[in-house]
């Protein structure tokens, strides 16, 4: 059975589909099928109906060999069709190829799947696959972030993603587009890049693309931030500080007191309830592996803080509780001048802003370590709290502050 390609475009002064085409002689009609793949006309061969051997247009020779691999497969998969139906002595129809065509290319119907159809798709098999234990909730909520950086990048680019156009420069564009204009650390950087590169990933491995030019992309390395933690003493006066007056500060307070005396998550620790309590132990299971439970002993604070509530913790977003903190802290005279450090590519970029803007539900955790490790407590006493299995990782949350280095070489020194 013959095939060929066409353009659906041949005159345009821009990139256009590539259409496989294969005549039916007993149907007396052709099977038209998109290939999902777009070439400059200038790159056409429209003799021998194939691009042409040193195209112009595109890129990279990595997206050119695609682009071959591409259409040769769509000519490969009609061709073992034809064999097979030809054995069971059994007609072949344009119906019967045209499933075999969407089955193998993953369309749900004869339009080409968009990036984020199938980002979507992507998304369902990670909340839905029972046997991926990486697909924490909290996971699945970066995810989902994900998705809508990339749309908003969309709209930054003024022109839909795709992922035949995947090349460096889009690469280079959206990282600019993510320091530039959504103002993110290397270390969100990073992660969202990560994000990405594993949905294009699983992309390829599910034949949504045969795009590889993004294992190119070059990696952000993550930078250790200079991110603050209290000592217990300033935990102490935190919490003894009069509230009453305004009750859902004094709420905003009591959690992050209770984050700071635990060590939790603040997915973990702000839905505590009486039947996570085992005598003197806090027993959960962790929101970020929901195959790890954590076991931290009860304290005079964290005690007190849940007797408070009988056991009933006011319930905030974690995304209020950011908001919220920052306005506490502020109330409470934290507003003397903090470094903040990012790192993009090799430059690192140093502004000054006030300490309270640097809070966040996060810094109660930093502090709970940073206060145990400066009591002398072994890392794996504190790790096994915590839930980190990475040491490297665990480090990262250990901050002293300059109280905490002089204090340290007076000790040693004198």
């Amino acid at each position: 059975m013959k095939s060929s390609f066409k353009l659906k475009e041949p005159k345009s002064n821009q990139a256009t589909l590539i259409y496989f085409q294969s005549y039916f002689k007993e149907e007396g009609k052709s099977f038209i099928y998109s290939t999902g793949q777009r070439i400059h006309p200038a790159d056409w061969d429209l003799k021998h109906k194939r691009p042409k051997k040193n195209p112009n247009k595109i890129e990279s020779g990595i997206a050119f060999r695609n682009l071959k691999k591409t259409l040769e497969d769509h000519v490969n998969l009609l061709d073992r069709l034809s064999v097979q139906y030809e054995m069971i002595d059994e007609k072949l129809t344009i119906d019967i190829a045209r499933q075999a065509f969407d089955k193998e290319f993953k369309k749900s119907s004869s339009k080409t799947n968009g990036f984020f159809k199938v980002y979507d798709i992507f998304l369902e098999q990670k909340i839905n696959d029972p046997t991926d234990k990486g697909n924490s909730p909290s996971t699945i909520k970066r995810y989902q972030y994900n998705k809508k950086l990339l749309q908003e990048f969309e709209s930054y680019l003024g022109k839909p993603i795709r992922f035949s156009a995947l090349n460096q420069t889009v690469y280079q564009t959206f990282l600019r587009f993510c320091i530039e204009v959504k103002k993110h650390s290397a270390n969100t950087l990073s992660r969202n890049v990560g994000l990405l590169k594993t949905f294009l990933f699983w992309a390829e491995k599910n034949k949504y693309t045969y795009n590889d030019e993004f294992k190119n992309f070059e990696n952000v390395k993550r930078f250790p931030t200079e991110e603050i933690a209290f000592n217990l003493n300033q935990v102490k006066d935190i919490y003894s500080v009069d509230l009453s007056s305004n009750t859902r500060l004094e709420k905003v307070r009591d959690l992050f007191i209770l984050g700071c005396t635990t060590g939790f998550r603040y997915g973990n620790y702000s839905k505590l309830k009486k039947s996570d309590v085992y005598g003197d132990f806090i027993c959960v299971t962790d929101v970020k592996d929901p195959t790890k439970s954590l076991k931290v002993p009860l304290n005079e604070i964290s005690k007190s803080i849940l007797e408070k509530y009988d056991f009933n913790l006011p319930s905030i977003s974690n995304q209020k509780f950011n908001k919220y903190v920052k306005e506490l802290f502020e109330l409470l005279g934290f507003v003397e001048n903090a470094r903040k450090s990012m790192k993009y590519g090799k430059d690192v970029h140093t502004s000054v802003v006030p300490l309270y803007t640097r809070v966040n539900s996060h810094t109660a955790r930093r502090t709970f370590i940073t206060i145990m490790k400066n009591k002398g407590v072994p890392d794996k006493i504190i790790m096994g709290y915590t839930g980190h299995k990475s040491i490297q990782n665990f480090n990262l949350y250990y901050k002293p502050s300059q109280g905490d280095s002089l204090k340290f070489m007076n000790d040693v020194f004198g």
